[in-house]
């Protein structure tokens, strides 16, 4: 599944699609969404909920109750939006689809997270070309209402453009990667997820937790910010957080570190050797 600041995402100095507004929201238009497309929320929900039991981070599990909402299949971000405003100051704003990093960025960096605006068909409910409704708001909104991941969140946007000003943006996206994205987590002695591509995903979440093949590292920044990755495979490298406080704590680092990083060689993420 890819990121929503893949380096597949439209061109920075690309125009905003037809429709969409210059920051590339769009009006959601929930009554546009059809019975069967509100049935492929439902359904994704409720097997990701069977399919998570015990495996999510307790703040996860806690913000999954944003998403129960008055109604179900996909949902009226108005709704969902005033109970995520009230818990940590964030709102969730629809985009047509993949935007540019430095578009994404901004928003993050204000407390709005981009949501594509479509879902996938039913007969892929295991594969995903590019984020959809389901993997935006399921996959990220209860980590949002986390104090210390919201403000995690919002800090990579606001290191993205001093990044990119000195051609280290591929850093933060590296961060994002391995932390919103595809995270893990110990807690109480057990291994469990936090990031929205495994949350989101059938498949991702098992490989994740039980598989012998990736390799699970300790969450180290200067080695989170040199490891490549790549979006079109189950990932081969997962970092794991013994608490969130690390999290804040890399973005506070993060400046200092990309001077001593800009001539370290990227790692392989599927050896840890030099790539």
């Amino acid at each position: 599944m890819f990121p929503e600041c893949s380096t597949d995402a439209a061109s920075d100095t690309e125009a905003p699609p037809p429709g969409a507004a210059d920051d590339w929201t769009v009006l959601q238009r929930w009554e546009r969404f059809s019975a069967e497309d509100h049935a492929v929320w439902d359904t994704l929900f409720a097997r990701q909920q069977a399919k998570l039991s015990g495996r999510l981070v307790r703040e996860f599990a806690q913000g999954l109750d944003l998403l129960r909402l008055s109604h179900p299949g996909i949902p009226r971000l108005e709704e969902l939006n005033e109970r995520l405003l009230r818990r940590t100051g964030w709102t969730v704003v629809s985009v047509p689809g993949l935007v540019p990093d430095n578009v994404f960025f901004r928003h993050l960096s204000q407390r709005r997270f981009p949501a594509g605006n479509f879902i996938r068909p039913a007969n892929q409910l295991d594969y995903l070309e590019e984020p959809d409704v389901f993997h935006d708001i399921f996959g990220h909104v209860p980590m949002l209402a986390d104090p210390r991941m919201a403000d995690f969140i919002q800090a990579l946007g606001e290191l993205a453009p001093r990044a990119g000003a000195s051609g280290a943006l591929h850093r933060v996206a590296r961060l994002y990667w391995y932390s919103v994205e595809f995270g893990l987590a110990r807690q109480d002695g057990e291994l469990r997820i936090y990031g929205a591509g495994l949350a989101s995903s059938f498949s991702e979440a098992e490989h994740a937790l039980r598989s012998p093949a990736p390799r699970r590292l300790p969450f180290d920044l200067r080695a989170v910010l040199r490891t490549s990755y790549r979006s079109d495979r189950l990932q081969s490298c997962y970092f794991v957080v013994d608490d969130f406080d690390e999290l804040l704590a890399s973005g506070l680092r993060f400046d200092s570190l990309l001077a001593a990083l800009d001539d370290a060689a990227d790692l392989d993420p599927d050896t840890g050797n030099l790539a």
